[in-house]
C-alpha cells in the first residue's frame, strides 16, 4: 500500500516495521528518512511501505492534494466492534466493488436518499429510474408501482412474450394514452370482465370488423345494413337486416 499522509502521534511502535528511503539532504534530522516526527504526529514524504499493520487514528493528505490506497490485489476496509468482530466490510477487487453489511445506502450531500437495500427491500430514492438496457427491464415476480409510464413522445410496452400479463387494483385500472392509440393484442383469447360493475365503451366511433356474418336474409338483395346479433354464449355476429330481426335466421353461427 502506497499513501503520502500526515499520522498523528497515537500509534504503538512495535506495532508495525517501516521501509523508506533515506535523505540526503543536508541539516538536522528529526525523523527517518521519508518518516519525519512534527507537532502534529508523524509526516510522510514520498511513497512509503509498511511491512506490518499500521494502526493510526487519522490518516490525511496534504491540503489540495489527493489520498492514494494502491494495492497489487485487493483493498478492504473493515468497521469492528469491541470484540474484533466484523461490522460491515468493503472490499474493492480487480473484479467487483462488494459492500458487506446490514444495510447500505447512498445519498447526496444534502442528505437526500437516493438509493438504499437490506435484506427486506431495494429502495430508488431518485425522481427518476431509468433503465437503459436494449431488453427492456425483466421482474420476475411482481412488480408495485402507482404509476407506469413512458418518456415523452415515447411508446409505453407492456408485454409478457409466454405467460400471462395481470395488473391488479384494489381502486381501478387507468389507461391513458393522452397524444396516441392504445392497443390491446394476445395470441388466443382478450377478456374485459367486470364482476359488480360495468364495462363501458364511450367512444365516438366504436367498430368491429372482423365479426362473422350470417347468409342473407333474401336472395340479390344487395342491401348493407346489418343487425348486430349475441348468441347465448356470448359471441357477437352480424346479420343482414330486414323487416323484423334475422338473428333467428343466422342462430348456425353460434354453434
Amino acid at each position: 500500500m502506497s499513501h503520502r499522509g500526515c499520522l498523528p502521534q497515537q500509534m504503538p511502535q512495535e506495532q508495525y516495521a517501516h521501509r523508506s528511503t533515506m535523505q540526503t539532504s543536508e541539516g538536522p534530522q528529526d525523523g527517518m528518512g521519508n518518516l519525519r516526527i512534527t507537532e502534529k504526529g508523524l509526516k510522510l514524504e514520498g511513497d512509503s511501505e509498511f511491512l506490518k499493520p499500521l494502526y493510526a487514528k487519522e490518516i490525511r493528505s496534504r491540503p489540495g492534494n489527493p489520498l492514494y490506497f494502491q494495492s497489487a490485489r485487493n483493498v478492504t476496509v473493515n468497521i469492528l466492534n469491541e470484540k474484533t468482530k466484523v461490522l460491515t466490510r468493503l472490499v474493492t477487487g480487480p473484479q467487483a466493488v462488494e459492500a458487506h453489511s446490514q444495510k447500505f445506502e447512498v445519498k447526496t450531500l444534502s442528505g437526500k436518499l437516493l438509493f438504499s437495500a437490506d435484506d427486506n427491500e431495494v429502495v430508488v430514492g431518485a425522481e427518476r429510474l431509468r433503465v437503459l438496457g436494449a431488453e427492456g427491464t425483466v421482474f420476475p415476480k411482481s412488480i408495485e408501482t402507482p404509476n407506469v409510464r413512458a418518456d415523452p413522445f415515447k411508446e409505453l410496452r407492456l408485454e409478457s412474450p409466454t405467460r400471462a400479463l395481470v395488473m391488479e387494483a384494489p381502486k381501478g385500472i387507468e389507461i391513458n394514452a393522452e397524444a396516441g392509440s392504445l392497443k390491446a393484442t394476445c395470441r388466443t383469447e382478450l377478456r374485459l370482465e367486470s364482476k359488480d360493475g360495468e364495462i363501458t365503451l364511450n367512444s365516438a366511433k366504436i367498430r368491429l370488423p372482423n365479426l362473422p356474418q350470417g347468409s342473407s336474409s333474401s336472395a340479390g338483395s344487395r342491401q348493407k345494413i346489418y343487425e348486430l346479433c349475441v348468441c347465448p354464449n356470448g359471441r357477437l355476429f352480424l346479420s343482414q337486416a330486414g323487416t323484423s330481426s334475422t338473428c333467428q335466421i343466422n342462430t348456425s353461427v353460434c354453434l
